[in-house]
């Protein structure tokens, strides 16, 4: 068991303090909600229940970092985002990053800490299924959800990454079970990054070869809606028995529509929905 699932198994059992009610959220006693932030450690996050919760069931958990300049306020409130996890029964949790960025290009990052803490923090506040924890990020925000996962990935289920990666030689000590990526041919933010002699497949690379993955199965052009066409690649031959999914498009940097809400689909056995 990992460091961060003994810190969530201990604080899950130890009973939170009595606080003022949010009307926003269902349960009694939850002082934040929504577009109410969490104060942290001189820090802050943001939560938004799942629609229809019945207060007592488990939650899978998204842990999403929010891009460059932004707040976790922003996640949750984002049709891509919070769309996402309120209609699938998942708990959105959205740290807030140091001057609204992350440090993801170091390994001992405070930030990996800080989102040990938020999940703890939220751990004392909701039933959580460690199960089906997800780790999101879009642009800085997606680089920051990589180095998370190279540090604290195991016992995670899967990485859903939203234009943004760490180089591709960087170490990883741990890993999710799973990976899925989604990258623009055309960004020009986060720069696609093509591997040497044009490589489309290179933003996984890392992941292919920590996994002893073989070759890439090429599934086919897919869509969600009439604006975005997908091509899938996936690794399911990999010795570790892990998983990586990787969907490439022609646009530029953005949250393609329903992404998010379809890996969360997949992931955990729903009906395929829109959005």
């Amino acid at each position: 068991m990992t460091r961060l699932l003994v810190i969530l198994f201990v604080l899950f059992v130890t009973a939170a303090p009595a606080q003022q009610t949010n009307p926003e959220s269902i349960l009694p006693g939850n002082p934040c909600h929504g577009q109410k932030p969490c104060p942290l450690d001189g820090r802050s996050y943001h939560i938004k229940e799942p629609d229809g919760w019945d207060g007592v069931s488990p939650l899978p958990v998204m842990l999403h970092f929010h891009g460059w300049a932004r707040t976790g306020a922003v996640p949750v409130y984002h049709g891509r985002i919070s769309g996402a996890t309120r209609r699938r029964g998942v708990l959105l949790v959205a740290p807030t990053g140091r001057n609204r960025t992350w440090d993801f290009r170091s390994a001992d990052s405070q930030d990996i800490g800080f989102a040990d803490a938020v999940l703890a923090d939220v751990a004392e506040r909701y039933p959580l299924d460690l199960s089906r924890l997800y780790v999101s990020g879009y642009s800085f925000g997606s680089a920051m959800a990589w180095r998370y996962v190279c540090a604290q990935g195991d016992g995670v289920a899967a990485l859903l990454a939203v234009a943004g990666t760490l180089r591709q030689t960087t170490k990883c000590d741990q890993s999710p079970a799973e990976i899925r990526h989604v990258h623009g041919l055309s960004d020009r933010v986060m720069d696609f990054p093509m591997g040497p002699g044009g490589d489309i497949l290179h933003p996984v690379a890392l992941w292919r070869t920590r996994f002893g993955c073989g070759s890439a199965q090429n599934t086919g052009s897919w869509s969600i809606t009439a604006g975005d066409l997908f091509d899938r690649y996936v690794w399911n031959n990999c010795v570790t028995d892990q998983k990586v999914v990787l969907d490439l498009h022609p646009r530029g940097h953005f949250i393609p529509k329903g992404w998010i809400g379809r890996q969360l689909d997949e992931l955990l056995d729903l009906p395929l929905n829109y959005p």
